[in-house]
């Protein structure tokens, strides 16, 4: 998307390169970023919790909702790079 605007973006922060966009983007998609950002560093690293590792910490409810808002803003993204 930001390619598509003639917008360079840098990092792996969901919700940053949401609010970076030139275009209004909702705040609903940008908090469903935050959960998203959220899994970034814990889930591939053994030592991204206190205590085991990281397949005792999530399950299908957190997999459900990370695929939801996933799909969500790639949904936007699609009907915004539609409509350029």
């Amino acid at each position: 998307m930001h390619l598509e605007l003639g917008q360079e973006a840098w990092g792996h922060v969901i919700a940053r390169l949401l609010q970076e966009l030139t275009l209004e983007v909702p705040e609903a998609l940008v908090e469903k970023g935050k959960v998203l950002d959220n899994f970034y560093i814990p889930t591939r690293y053994a030592n991204g919790h206190p205590e085991g590792p990281p397949f005792e910490h999530y399950g299908s409810l957190q997999s459900k909702e990370a695929i939801r808002y996933a799909g969500e803003i790639l949904d936007f993204v699609r009907s915004k790079m539609a409509g350029s």
